[in-house]
């Protein structure tokens, strides 16, 4: 039977820091479970556990290890708890500064890309952006 490094998230936006986690066990030729939290849909969390499932599916790099990953949604969680003499580690991997910066959240917002590389903005593009937002049907529609 095979073991499995557990890896619990919501795992929205999928960036470079989440590869490089996991790639922390696959490395040592660790078989890993990936674990996608089923949490309700909010500003930080706009898709779905199933849309996040389908989306990392799709990723090259859970394709180039599909040997060594198993994907799968949990309902959320609130703790991990464990007793004594369980038969597993619990591990940490303190990541490099350039890894640890990354956040999906900026690059939700579209602050930042996949692989933490911040995203400048010309004057061009700010203005460009509020016309458009300011010329939406949906602007429209409340005037």
């Amino acid at each position: 039977m095979k073991k499995y490094s557990l890896f619990i998230g919501r795992w929205q936006t999928w960036h470079a820091g989440h590869e490089w986690l996991i790639s922390q066990q696959l490395d040592k030729g660790k078989n890993c479970w990936v674990a996608i939290r089923d949490v309700p849909q909010d500003e930080n969390n706009p898709k779905s556990a199933h849309q996040v499932l389908m989306d990392l599916s799709k990723e090259k790099f859970f394709i180039d290890n599909s040997d060594k990953i198993l994907i799968s949604i949990i309902p959320d969680i609130e703790s991990v708890n464990y007793g004594r003499g369980v038969g597993y580690e619990v591990n940490y991997h303190h990541p490099p500064a350039e890894i640890e910066s990354i956040s999906g959240t900026a690059i939700r917002g579209g602050y930042m890309d996949s692989d933490g590389d911040i995203i400048i903005y010309s004057l061009d593009d700010i203005v460009k952006n509020s016309l458009e937002k300011n010329d939406s049907p949906e602007k429209e529609a409340h005037s």
